[in-house]
């Protein structure tokens, strides 16, 4: 299925990758050999892509593992481990999936269509996607060692794209390492983890038996080329330090810097990348247990809050950032003009006035948030002064973000963490559809607007009812979107073959002499 208009893959493709090109064009051939390091925001709360949402993570554990599907450099869907798209029945309910013959895990063992059945399997046990897709799935079977079977109750057109993510992954496993929590972190990425010590690196190294796809590389499909012998992620929480470490080349890519650091970085020893537009921050409302699960609580703290405010105190320059209460900017299909009615209103008598006819005694909010993302943190101090005008109290409780992934999966803990994430090219895989995601929105009206998605079998009809997701969501506010946004990121002039990407990525990279 094709995911994108004409209009959004010429976006894509001036946008998100062209605008790197000033910092990543390739300029010598390909070297084989050497070692990068990749500056990252922070130490990930785990290695295991099936139990974490957060891109950090993501972005680690994709070269190490595979899913059987993933996106090209237009963001269409394109096989991965599996050998072609899916074979779907007529009637929308089975999913044939071939396997690319000849794979093998890091371990040296083969892999089968055992292994997919039993990682699958666990994915629907234990990923907030997999459990998304749970409900709609009466079986997964294996009919002979080259072929998955996925068998479901209705039509469910997002399942491919669930299959392709990076992370709440379905990443493919030995059959033998299954359980609950991994201990063997055993892919058939081409990299694998020869160490981890925790809060200095994790270090990759080539799997010298992996096997590529054909021919050229196309986003984060197509053949992924091993040029680099390792690559080492190393945590660096502060942004202000990462910022210095880019100026100084003291990594070979620095990753999520704050955007008002380009001109810091034009006069340093690196080079800057830009995404434009990158990905919208919003604030995840705790929908299930205190404050927040009174529906006019949330409507009161939707009242209250100025967007405008926090994305300027955030980015510090409107060339960094665009006011929009869309959930999707303009040239996706998914855009629509729906936001307006309740974005960016900053009326602190009105948002009172609500929270007071709610009758809630306890007017105290804990905001989780964290410093390594510092936008996020920057938004969450605007954030509690106008939820402080219209007379709540604000506990911010600023932890690191290994830490908050970890509290925002109790709901007693916290009101409202602040998160963010890239625009993805499908819907169903922004974490809020899933009921098991923090958050835990789950209401009759949700359910029906994003049933009616799911199994819409046409592309235009799938674009009407995300508009009625879209006001489902304003009026039920389980989150509340702050705007769209830029990100930032540099790189050594000596690291080629990078491409501008939401989640980087360092097969097909390589370095030269600087």
């Amino acid at each position: 299925m094709n995911l994108r208009t004409t209009r959004l893959a010429s976006l894509f493709a001036a946008g998100i990758l062209g605008l790197g090109l000033h910092a990543t064009a390739i300029s010598a051939a390909p070297v084989k050999g050497g070692t990068i390091s990749v500056a990252t925001i922070g130490e990930p709360p785990t290695l295991d892509p099936m139990t974490s949402t957060a891109d950090l993570v993501g972005i680690l554990t994709q070269h190490i593992f595979e899913t059987l599907y993933t996106f090209d450099a237009k963001w269409n869907l394109t096989p991965l481990l599996a050998e072609k798209l899916p074979d779907i029945s007529a009637d929308g309910l089975t999913y044939t999936i071939k396997l690319r013959p000849g794979l093998s895990f890091h371990d040296g063992s083969k892999l089968s269509s055992a292994d997919a059945v039993a990682s699958l399997k666990r994915w629907t046990e234990i990923a907030s996607r997999g459990k998304q897709a749970a409900k709609l799935i009466t079986a997964i079977e294996a009919p002979d060692a080259d072929t998955i079977k996925i068998t479901l109750k209705q039509p469910y057109a997002p399942l491919t794209a669930l299959l392709a993510m990076n992370n709440s992954a379905a990443i493919i496993l030995p059959a033998k390492n299954i359980a609950p929590a991994l201990t063997a972190f055993v892919g058939t990425g081409p990299y694998q983890l020869k160490a981890r010590v925790p809060d200095q690196y994790i270090q990759l190294t080539r799997f010298e038996g992996y096997q590529p796809r054909a021919g050229e590389p196309d986003g984060y499909g197509g053949a992924r080329k091993q040029y680099l012998d390792e690559i080492r992620f190393v945590p660096v929480s502060n942004a202000n330090t990462r910022v210095e470490s880019a100026i100084a080349g003291q990594f070979d890519y620095v990753d999520s810097l704050p955007v008002e650091s380009l001109a810091k970085l034009k006069g340093g020893r690196s080079d800057p990348v830009m995404l434009k537009p990158f990905g919208w921050p919003r604030l995840v409302l705790n929908t299930k247990q205190g404050i927040m699960s009174n529906l006019a609580v949330r409507q009161a703290v939707q009242l209250a809050l100025n967007e405008e405010d926090m994305l300027f105190a955030a980015f510090g320059n409107k060339e960094f950032y665009k006011l929009n209460g869309d959930l999707y900017p303009e040239g996706f299909p998914w855009a629509t003009k729906l936001g307006d009615k309740v974005y960016n209103k900053g009326d602190a008598a009105a948002a009172k006035k609500l929270a007071d006819g709610a009758g809630v005694q306890d007017r105290n909010i804990r905001i989780l948030t964290s410093q390594q993302y510092e936008f996020h943190y920057k938004m969450a101090l605007v954030a509690a002064e106008y939820l402080k005008a219209a007379g709540f109290k604000v506990d911010m409780q600023v932890v690191d973000w290994a830490t908050l992934t970890q509290r925002r999966q109790d709901p007693a803990l916290w009101d409202i963490f602040i998160t963010h994430s890239p625009f993805l090219p499908e819907p169903a895989l922004i974490d809020f559809p899933s009921k098991d995601a923090p958050g835990w929105w789950d209401t009759p009206r949700r359910n029906q607007v994003l049933d009616a998605f799911n199994q819409a079998r046409t592309q235009d009809e799938r674009v009407q009812r995300w508009a009625e997701v879209q006001k489902a969501v304003f009026d039920e506010v389980p989150f509340i979107k702050v705007g769209d946004f830029n990100a930032q990121a540099a790189r050594s002039p000596a690291l080629q073959g990078v491409q501008a990407a939401p989640w980087p990525y360092f097969w097909n990279a390589w370095k030269t002499a600087k």
